[in-house]
């Protein structure tokens, strides 16, 4: 088998999943390339007759396969950026997403001290990237991670060792704050809010690839934040502040739940569409 020329890939590749209905087939074929060829994405979109080894279009036609059955990139690749640091995935996490973000940027807001000895829960904590990126900020603080998956466990201890966090950051398996005791500062939690019935409806991305178990948010998409709240409660420290990420039309209920739980200062924090995406409280007590 002789070498390709990237351009002859990348034209084919882009002519396929554009046809299986992916967004962005262009962006995606050239990552895939990169990723099989090792070759810089920036010279495959520059160069079309850059050669590719017969042993990477071979990659790359396996990768362009499971791309177009909708597997996410990132599952691809193995890997997702989020708060400009990289973290593994695989389909036995929910796939980091850039409106989370929203989240980590809302905790930070409310820390007047971030070199502050701080404790942090994350409820449901899937890849471990929300709780990592806030540990990644918060130098003195120490993090544990919750999650029912043992295989998102195992994935989140791994993102914790790559980002030299392994030494603040703890993973225990269990069913949100079942079995926990003392006090954190920071309670956060990205649960599954979708309802059931939609799920079927998402993008095959999701609907497909992704964990049921962090999209099933019951028949209202508000399971997940009533079982929360009574560990929200008895977990929260004294001032300690609570972000829930929510879906879209979630914040007046979520908010009050909270409310009846005894939180205070409850706001919501929209995400770069302007959509309201995270619920802020604190603990009065």
């Amino acid at each position: 088998m002789t070498e390709m020329q990237a351009g002859d890939l990348l034209r084919d590749a882009t002519a396929r999943l554009k046809s299986a209905g992916v967004e962005g087939p262009r962006r995606d074929a050239v990552l895939l390339l990169s990723h099989a060829s090792g070759i810089a994405a920036d010279r495959l979109r520059i160069e079309p007759s850059t050669p590719v080894a017969p042993e990477a279009a071979v990659r790359f036609s396996e990768y362009v396969t499971r791309r177009a059955d909708r597997e996410p990139v990132s599952h691809i690749l193995g890997r997702r950026e989020f708060w400009s640091l990289e973290f593994e995935v695989s389909r036995d996490v929910l796939d980091p997403r850039p409106d989370s973000e929203t989240l980590v940027q809302a905790v930070l807001d409310q820390v007047p001290d971030r070199a502050a000895p701080l404790r942090l829960v994350d409820f449901g904590t899937g890849s471990g990237c929300l709780l990592l990126a806030l540990l990644h900020e918060l130098p003195a603080a120490e993090g544990l991670g919750i999650d029912r998956s043992p295989a998102a466990l195992a994935v989140a201890a791994r993102n914790a060792g790559r980002l030299g966090l392994a030494t603040r950051g703890r993973w225990r398996e269990g069913d949100w704050g079942e079995g926990i005791a003392g006090a954190f500062d920071i309670l956060i939690s990205n649960p599954p809010y979708i309802e059931t019935a939609a799920i079927g409806a998402l993008a095959p991305e999701v609907a497909r690839h992704e964990p049921r178990l962090a999209l099933d948010g019951g028949s209202d998409g508000l399971a997940a934040y009533r079982a929360l709240m009574s560990h929200l409660a008895r977990l929260a420290a004294p001032g300690a502040i609570v972000a829930l990420e929510i879906g879209q039309g979630q914040e007046e209920p979520v908010a009050g739940l909270l409310a009846e739980s005894g939180f205070r200062e409850i706001c919501a924090k929209p995400d770069l569409a302007g959509i309201d995406r995270v619920i802020l409280a604190r603990n009065p007590r």
